[in-house]
């Protein structure tokens, strides 16, 4: 086991802390360091792209479990397959689909590992059919803070708190996930352009589920009458008979989107700082928003390229500047769309420089006491961390998605305040009480359980 002290940020770059953090090559070397913690407890950490500070730990110690990534050999009678929770959903998805398999539930980048994604209990395009990823999930190996391993089934207290608890009830080791039989590595896609946030919605709405998987581009840029105009991406998975006859059955492409190395946008001058300015952002969202087909049915993509076609682009972080990014990602219910729009209208007549902008529908809530996904819209945008008053405003935005009955997403967090996640989380109490159960010396913690008193 390899052992160093680092300083370390979540993907957004926000708020370095330094940490000691050991690598493990195996369970009972974790779980030596669990049982070995100082004073101020261990986090697991996989690959880092927690936007906030949600895999951090300021003077203690983290787990980093990227080494362990062990993939067990899938049950096809039973459609599951066992592995280690270092193992990355991009490689998962790699080995199972030219097997006819898919991962339960692929969120918007493949470069997760599944012990982050069920700490997260991160949400798919396709929630309102599968929920998050934690329900599918068959069974988990989970280290606590005794430092034994224990075997957690749904349905039971503890996989509850676990399923979306940042890590603070323990350590997933090993999980056994129920897959998806595709027959093609292929999928059907729809793209649509709307005009405004009504017609976005609408047209969200008026699909149904017909296609399963659905998520949108905000132009948040946009103001007056085209405020919330964007553009609808459907899909569901291709069958042998959509299939060009040149197309292999389940051939992946590992590229999509811009080669690696060209620019995000295209034709502008470097950008002072790297800073991402208002008259920049709205250029490239004009671009991309024009730049789109008003209506194309029935084209076909390749499966990664679908789920995860940012992660074949070039990073985008410094183009947010030194001071990194800040992940915003808020839901409101059904019935509350009236918040949704002036959230919206707060942000395009502030002239935030958002490029990135993403819009989901979930369907029924996620058992994890702490999970995001609840019956409404989701909008998730990045910002520039060094925008003036940028605090202010998002705890503004807070009280607005509170006051609907709305939360903020915790995984993605990094500047929320205490007394905001409480209001948002009503099962928050019942998280706190099983962890001073489960863990009356607090092993467990991070920078964001810190924070926000979790």
């Amino acid at each position: 086991m390899s052992v160093d002290t680092v300083s370390l940020t979540g993907w957004g770059r926000t708020a370095p802390t330094t940490a000691v953090r050991f690598r493990p090559r195996g369970y009972e070397e974790a779980a030596a360091v669990v049982r070995g913690r100082g004073p101020r407890g261990v986090i697991a950490r996989g690959l880092g792209r927690s936007p906030g500070d949600a895999a951090q730990n300021a003077g203690g110690s983290v787990l980093d479990l990227s080494g362990l990534a062990r993939i067990g050999g899938v049950d096809a009678a039973a459609g599951v397959v066992r592995c280690d929770a270092g193992v990355s959903l991009e490689r998962l998805l790699r080995v199972l689909l030219p097997l006819g398999w898919l991962p339960p539930v692929l969120p918007g980048t493949g470069r997760v590992t599944v012990g982050g994604a069920i700490g997260s209990d991160l949400p798919g395009p396709d929630h309102r059919r599968s929920g998050s990823f934690a329900r599918q999930v068959s069974a988990l190996e989970l280290l606590t803070a005794d430092g034994e391993v224990r075997t957690v089934l749904p349905g039971t207290a503890l996989f509850d708190a676990t399923a979306g608890g940042l890590g603070l009830t323990g350590v997933v080791l090993g999980a056994t996930l129920r897959l998806r039989r595709v027959s093609t590595g292929l999928m059907s896609v729809s793209t649509e352009r709307a005009g405004d946030l009504d017609d976005l919605l609408a047209r969200f709405t008026a699909g149904g589920d017909l296609l399963p998987y659905a998520s949108a581009w905000v132009d948040l840029t946009a103001r007056g009458r085209a405020t919330g105009r964007g553009i609808l991406t459907r899909g569901e998975h291709a069958t042998p008979d959509m299939r060009p006859a040149h197309a292999g059955r389940t051939r992946l492409s590992q590229r999509s989107g811009a080669a690696p190395g060209r620019s995000l946008l295209p034709g502008l001058p470097p950008l002072p700082g790297g800073l991402l300015g208002p008259a920049a952002a709205a250029l490239c969202n004009e671009v991309r928003y024009r730049g789109s087909p008003r209506a194309r049915t029935g084209e076909l993509r390749p499966v990664s390229a679908f789920f995860h076609s940012s992660d074949a682009l070039p990073d985008v972080r410094p183009l947010y500047g030194r001071g990194g990014l800040v992940r915003y990602r808020f839901t409101v219910g059904y019935g509350q769309e009236e918040t949704l729009h002036r959230v919206v209208r707060r942000i395009a007549a502030r002239r935030s420089p958002a490029v990135r902008a993403v819009l989901q529908r979930f369907g029924a809530a996620d058992p994890g006491l702490l999970s995001f996904a609840a019956p409404g819209w989701s909008l998730e945008l990045d910002l520039p961390a060094a925008l003036p008053g940028l605090g202010r405003f998002l705890d503004g935005v807070d009280e607005e998605v509170a006051a609907a009955g709305g939360r903020v997403c915790l995984a993605q967090d990094s500047r929320m305040r205490p007394e905001t996640a409480a209001a948002m989380y009503p099962r928050l109490a019942e998280f706190r009480e099983l962890r001073a159960r489960l863990d009356p010396a607090g092993a467990f913690r991070s920078d964001l359980s810190r924070r926000l008193g979790l």
